[in-house]
């Protein structure tokens, strides 16, 4: 026999699903951790402590990774601070938003980490250094004006509401030239080490030792985050995160797809959830942080999206996540940079390949072009490439490059022998190639033409 409800039942029972369902709702929000991401401005990572300097002592972000997971091999798309931090808060690479070239923005309708985090219901803040557009794309509830994070905003933040969670973005302008910051009289210049594909110069050893002088002002500044995060009793129920950017602004770094403009510190600390201490050589890309956040909040993983969620790593339930990851850059654009120089690159585990578009040009930029202040170094290499044969070679290498390199990172990780041409990797490279041309038809990018269209997507003049 049917059983009927009767109608002054079913009018008491749908408020009472409701209410169950908004309590249940908001029990689930309560659940969401905070995220904080702190992100650092052209800081190589091979200059923190616990990546092995031998030269700056970085204490705090140390502290992280002793308290957290620290990744060996992560990995950036673009190694210039525009498209990088367009790369992170959408979660897809650069030519496909449009957002490649630098002073770039992305395209009308694309979505980022502010939308997809706001519709999971957490409020999302930026304090510090920009470098993205439109507002209408990264629609971020921007904490202040300044290109230094603000301590005060981010705390009036942090607490405005304790039943909301957030997701905040610290993004520092250290240590991004011109070096101004911090105590460089802790470092002897005579006695740093320096990188072994610099030119050893008197000019270089100074400069260098105010660039450490400002990476260790940026450790300074990590270590007021976490002592902010300590005082609102907000550590336990907060994943942070922090990222070294691309490399800096020396030779063979940024503005290039070698290791060390490319390569990232990242740094993941969830008391609770992350084994202390860890360590993970799994491949991961700047790209994957966007929906790894999503999974964190309860989002559920969106194929829209060019990354993929490294949660399971976090949680030591995977040791690998990418075989490959890539990258592209475009000189063109940048400040003193050439009329054009594109490179895009692909990596595995073990090897290396990159393509220059247009290797008959000559690379240049604010460094080789020579200013002043910081860039006063060059001349001195170009001084001594006169008489001597490795300055010679490494001021040729870095400006004039054939049309394909092939690195084995393993037993080179500098970059110094290119194998591109040696006949038994004839199958590594063709197989990498192949990899990296699929990849870029994917994203639409059509090499050179490209580039030759990257003064469409940037705010700034065209060379010349």
């Amino acid at each position: 026999m049917k059983t009927t409800v009767p109608y002054s039942r079913i009018l008491l029972i749908v408020p009472i699903a409701l209410v169950a369902w908004a309590l249940s709702a908001k029990a689930e929000n309560h659940n969401q951790p905070n995220i904080l991401f702190i992100l650092a401005d052209d800081l190589t990572f091979r200059d923190i402590g616990c990546y092995g300097s031998e030269n700056v002592e970085t204490p705090h972000i140390d502290s992280l990774a002793e308290n957290g997971m620290r990744f060996t091999r992560c990995f950036q798309a673009a190694p210039m601070c525009s498209p990088t931090r367009h790369n992170i808060y959408t979660g897809l690479y650069p030519v496909k938003t449009g957002a490649y070239p630098n002073a770039t923005w992305a395209k009308d309708g694309t979505k980022s980490v502010a939308h997809y985090l706001k519709e999971a219901g957490y409020r999302v803040g930026l304090t510090g250094k920009r470098h993205i557009a439109p507002e209408e794309v990264f629609p971020f509830d921007y904490l202040s004006e300044s290109n230094d994070p603000d301590m005060a905003a981010l705390e009036e933040f942090l607490t405005r509401d304790k039943e909301q969670p957030s997701c905040t973005f610290l993004c520092f302008n250290e240590p991004h030239t011109p070096w101004t910051l911090g105590d460089p009289s802790i470092y002897d210049p005579e006695t740093i080490k320096l990188p072994p594909y610099f030119v050893d110069t008197q000019v270089t050893r100074k400069h260098m030792v105010n660039y450490y002088a400002e990476v260790k002002h940026l450790d300074d500044s990590v270590g007021k985050v976490t002592a902010l995060l300590d005082k609102l009793n907000l550590t336990d129920n907060t994943v942070l995160v922090f990222a070294s950017e691309q490399g800096n602004a020396m030779p063979f770094a940024k503005w290039t797809c070698y290791d060390s403009g490319l390569q990232s510190a990242l740094i993941a600390r969830w008391p609770g959830k992350i084994t202390l201490g860890s360590k993970t050589d799994a491949m991961v890309e700047y790209v994957d942080i966007l929906p790894t956040f999503l999974e964190i909040a309860g989002v559920s993983s969106m194929d829209v999206l060019d990354g993929e969620s490294f949660v399971p790593v976090l949680f030591g339930k995977r040791q690998h996540h990418k075989k490959y990851v890539y990258a592209l850059q475009t000189t063109r654009g940048i400040t003193n940079g050439s009329e054009h120089y594109g490179i895009r690159s692909i990596r595995s585990e073990r090897f290396k390949f990159i393509l220059n578009l247009t290797p008959e040009a000559t690379f240049q930029n604010n460094l080789t072009e020579n200013k002043g202040g910081w860039t006063e170094f060059w001349p001195t290499w170009v001084k001594a490439a006169q008489s001597d044969t490795f300055a010679k070679e490494t001021i040729h290498r870095y400006q004039h490059r054939p049309s394909e390199e092939l690195y084995d990172i393993v037993e080179d990780p500098y970059e110094f022998n290119n194998l591109a041409e040696q006949g038994k990797y004839k199958t590594i490279k063709k197989d990498l190639r192949l990899r990296l041309l699929r990849w870029m038809d994917e994203q639409g990018d059509l090499g050179q033409a490209t580039e030759m269209d990257a003064m469409n997507h940037t705010n700034k003049p065209g060379p010349g």
